[in-house]
């Protein structure tokens, strides 16, 4: 049974002078509490901005209907995208951070409606990190590029019982010929989320979004 709410959000301003904000994206059954103990790792000149999804399945937060386990609604997911777009960019001028510098941060459900925002909005984000992503949009595929030319962190799970890899391998060349700058980290893992991902997605992290060095005057 599938029934909707509103979305719900935390926001957490930075603890030094920020230009970018982690979106982060909980998986099935998740909340917008579910990651915050992770943004830490990313050092205290992010903004955190973190979501609910607001499509209830038997009672569990998620982004956008499915029909079945890795059978999405795509229409659902197309609305979901631009709603959540909305509302994030509302968010931003009542919040006062740049909708153009947000770095997406997804597990699983989340990280597919990360891959959603790469899309149907392929120059919004300034970066992504895909957790277990799956391709939301199969039968739907936009024409779309993007020329800003975002890292994109993908990380499946090389022993993921939801996900094929050669549809993993379909999806990441998908991105990468739209023009984003891709890479792929392979874990040894399922669909679990494992402390060598956020390690890594950590190490990525800084390397394409160093912390902006202050200079005292």
């Amino acid at each position: 049974m599938t029934t909707y709410q509103a979305l719900h959000y935390v926001y957490q301003p930075a603890r030094l002078p920020a230009t970018r904000t982690l979106l982060l994206l909980h998986g099935t059954g998740g909340d917008e509490h579910d990651l915050l103990p992770l943004a830490a790792h990313f050092g205290p000149a992010l903004n955190v901005l973190s979501l609910r999804g607001n499509v209830l399945e038997n009672g569990m937060p998620r982004f956008f209907r499915r029909l079945d386990v890795g059978l999405f609604d795509e229409e659902d997911v197309i609305f979901r995208t631009h709603e959540l777009v909305r509302f994030v960019r509302q968010l931003s001028e009542r919040a006062g951070f740049d909708a153009t510098q947000l770095v997406a941060l997804g597990y699983s459900n989340g990280a597919n409606m990360a891959g959603a925002l790469l899309l149907l909005y392929p120059e919004l984000l300034a970066g992504a990190i895909l957790w277990r992503p799956m391709q939301p949009l199969v039968r739907h595929v936009p024409a779309f590029c993007t020329n800003r030319h975002q890292p994109v962190l993908f990380q499946p799970g090389s022993q993921d019982p939801t996900v094929q890899l050669a549809a993993s391998a379909r999806y990441a060349a998908l991105l990468k010929q739209a023009g984003f700058e891709l890479k792929r980290h392979n874990a040894n893992a399922g669909h679990n989320l494992l402390h060598d991902d956020v390690e890594a997605a950590v190490a990525w992290f800084h390397q394409h979004f160093p912390t902006p060095v202050l200079v005292n005057s």
